[in-house]
């Protein structure tokens, strides 16, 4: 690492019924927190019905227990509720099945620890990687980025990342509002239309470490409908 000392930051991980991933993931995080100081870890369990609560129990990090599934716009929304309430200047997204890198945290934050980003999203796409997903994903997130560039006039390569950080601004932002199903595509939408300055930087993600996603086929037809409709009505409605 090329920092030491970071401003406040809070790394929150959405988590459902992750006991195949959770342990091994917190693992990685721990030993980055221990490098770095001013970093705290934060467990959003989205009701899960395994073993997810025990292990994260395991661990000198925040949990934070919901009693039902909200689905990963909720569960992330608790967590910027978290930072917002507890005065992080910057929170990390970081995903609980072991697919991002810490390696690439610094590259992350640097762009807003300089002040010279409000989000910044860790793409797979800037530079050739080993990352491989389904035919379906690659589709739905190059389907994204389409709609995105027509409507924003802006690329972004990696519209589904979920490895992201936020400044100060953009956390009280999404305390108060947050898409609640598969929110990544829009809000860049909603970012955008109120000016806020939003960089990709290379990221190098694995694919699913274990146990099995939540969206399947037909969920992704779902996915591509709802959250195209989200953007089109975003693009022309009032701003939150």
């Amino acid at each position: 690492m090329d920092i030491k000392n970071v401003p406040k930051t809070v790394i929150i991980v959405p988590a459902y019924n992750e006991e195949d991933n959770i342990a091994k993931t917190l693992e990685g995080l721990m030993a980055l927190k221990n490098e770095l100081n001013n970093v705290e870890i934060c467990v959003v369990n989205d009701g899960s019905h395994d073993r997810t609560k025990e292990i994260v129990e395991t661990f000198e990090v925040v949990q934070i227990n919901l009693p039902q599934n909200l689905g990963i716009g909720g569960a992330v929304q608790t967590g910027y509720k978290y930072a917002c309430n507890h005065g992080f200047e910057i929170a990390v997204q970081f995903d609980a099945d072991g697919q991002h890198n810490i390696q690439d945290f610094v590259n992350l934050i640097q762009p807003i620890m300089n002040q010279e980003q409000d989000m910044v999203i860790g793409s797979r796409f800037l530079q050739k990687t080993d990352y491989r997903g389904s035919r379906i994903r690659r589709i739905g997130i190059y389907y994204f980025y389409l709609v995105l560039r027509l409507l924003t006039r802006k690329k972004f390569t990696d519209p589904t990342s979920g490895y992201r950080a936020i400044n100060r601004t953009v956390i009280e932002l999404f305390a108060h509002h947050y898409p609640r199903d598969y929110p990544e595509p829009e809000v860049l939408m909603h970012l955008s239309r109120k000016g806020m300055r939003i960089k990709e930087v290379p990221a190098n993600m694995q694919s699913r470490q274990g146990g099995a996603s939540s969206i399947t086929t037909w969920k992704s037809f779902y996915y591509f409908g709802k959250v195209t409709l989200s953007i089109l009505m975003s693009s022309i409605v009032k701003e939150y």
